[in-house]
């Protein structure tokens, strides 16, 4: 069909800003004006575009031809897309080199972004800067043509607001100005809400010491930090469920809410999904508990820390004790009987360790060095995963494969949702149609519907209560409440 002038105008504007990218990736174009302009006009035609889209049409969701279109059903390009995006992830993360990052100066793609850099931070770009510029780009874009979408849905409004705020103020412009008011400072992540175990690196032994010597900005971010894991983090969750994180505040979930949002229906309902997903995502979990524990456990050794290497490691058999009591003695109606084992495994193998360890008195506190199990960390969960297949492969598997699958920090999150907080989504079974639409446009995987046949809330902890289900429902039979579960 012929395209609407505002959308062949917005088509025109957002390739035309790409390819003023490609040109400067070869070094063909160059200069602070290019650039600014190439970025405006990618976001000014991604948003020219989305008015084209929903501007003209009724307020209300209409997702018409998604399985039909190529790009959202798994077509050629969708293909052609996952490809590109798993290549750029590929570059970004291993092959930096390729978009122009060099020792002795930048030049191509990275270089191109050098002026914006320099007014932010004060340094020369990186491929991390120029990743987090496009990123931030395309969920401020993106999030517009959600809210076109959803503007009849205020809760829609205001959650993707929210992302759109965080993602710009705090996770992209404010480390950025940070850095360039203290310039002297060694290198340690200023983005306030990118937590445990979200930021793996927080506790690995090169961030403490640059947080314990950074001054009262470096002691901030350090008392902060653990602050929003042990206090902040879990009284959210109590009170509103993950979805304070995943779904208003997470940089992930922003640019799988906003640039994903065409791939939703793409994920696996099936059991078999639902089975792999629980135990590859607490897999990861558990790799990461124990490499934070390996790497706390290195530094108090080798920097002579205050506080005692073994009183550390009791703290944690303690911590995992009293975990498992509490699984034991009173969660223990919220979780399946396999939950329930694996953490009372998973809490005594670990302890078992520990205490031969303290024993022993041997360096690495699970006979493997720390910095090998950070960079087994780092490569297959940080980049290979977190990255490569979860973005790049938004249009195969949907746009939550990490946060379904792979985060750590959605593990933590789902747990304490499950066990300890009022959120759920309750449903009004004998309204249901059996449309299916909650269940197609879930995100997580969750198949809603035999939820709300059955009459029965949802407290499911992959949940991220982005309440799309809600929504979509034509019939009103899904509502998002923040009341006490009564079991």
């Amino acid at each position: 069909m012929k395209l609407e002038i505002n959308k062949s105008i917005g088509l025109s504007l957002g390739f035309g800003g790409m390819i003023i990218l490609v040109a400067a990736l070869f070094n063909l174009l160059e200069g602070s004006a290019l650039l600014y302009l190439s970025l405006c006009m990618i976001l000014t035609g991604i948003v020219v575009y989305s008015f084209g889209e929903y501007s003209s049409e009724l307020s209300g969701i209409k997702n018409n031809e998604v399985w039909f279109k190529s790009v959202s059903s798994k077509g050629i390009v969708a293909w052609i897309l996952g490809f590109v995006l798993t290549a750029f992830y590929i570059v970004i993360y291993w092959f930096p080199e390729y978009l122009g990052l060099k020792k002795e100066g930048n030049t191509g793609l990275v270089a191109f972004f050098d002026p914006l850099s320099f007014a932010l931070n004060g340094h020369g770009a990186s491929q991390w800067f120029v990743y987090g510029t496009l990123y931030t780009i395309a969920i401020l874009g993106f999030g517009v043509k959600f809210i076109l979408k959803y503007r009849h849905n205020t809760y829609q409004i205001v959650r993707t607001s929210s992302v759109m705020f965080f993602q710009l103020g705090f996770a992209f412009l404010l480390p950025e100005f940070l850095a360039k008011l203290n310039p002297k400072l060694d290198y340690f992540a200023k983005d306030i809400k990118n937590m445990w175990p979200l930021n793996y690196y927080f506790f690995e032994d090169w961030h403490l010491k640059a947080m314990l010597g950074g001054g009262n900005l470096g002691m901030f971010m350090l008392f902060f930090g653990i602050g929003m894991i042990f206090l902040i983090s879990p009284i959210l969750t109590y009170f509103f469920g993950k979805r304070w994180y995943c779904s208003w505040v997470c940089g992930c979930g922003g640019l799988a809410e906003t640039a994903g949002d065409s791939f939703r229906q793409l994920s696996d309902k099936s059991v078999k999904a639902w089975k792999i997903e629980r135990w590859m995502i607490h897999s990861v979990l558990l790799f990461v508990f124990i490499t934070t524990v390996a790497v706390i456990y290195s530094f108090l050794i080798n920097e002579k820390a205050a506080l005692n290497p073994q009183l550390f490691l009791v703290g944690v058999i303690i911590f995992l004790g009293v975990f498992s009591l509490y699984v034991f003695k009173i969660a223990y109606k919220k979780l399946a009987l396999d939950a329930r084992k694996g953490i009372y495994w998973a809490s005594g193998i670990i302890s078992t360790f520990l205490i031969i360890n303290m024993a022993i008195g041997n360096t690495n506190v699970f006979f493997i060095d720390s910095y090998t199990l950070r960079s087994w960390y780092g490569f297959f969960i940080g980049a290979a995963f977190s990255g490569v297949v979860g973005v790049g492969f938004y249009p195969i598997l949907g746009s939550r494969v990490w946060c379904r699958f792979g985060c750590p920090m959605a593990a933590i999150l789902g747990f304490q949702q499950k066990l300890l907080s009022r959120f759920r989504i309750t449903t009004n079974g004998s309204q249901c149609i059996s449309c299916g639409n909650c269940s197609t446009y879930c995100e997580m995987g969750i198949d809603v519907r035999a939820y709300a046949q059955k009459g029965e809330d949802i407290v499911r902890s992959s949940c991220v209560g982005c309440g799309v289900c809600s929504a979509v429902c034509p019939r009103g039979v899904l509502k998002l409440e923040n009341g006490r579960v009564e079991i």
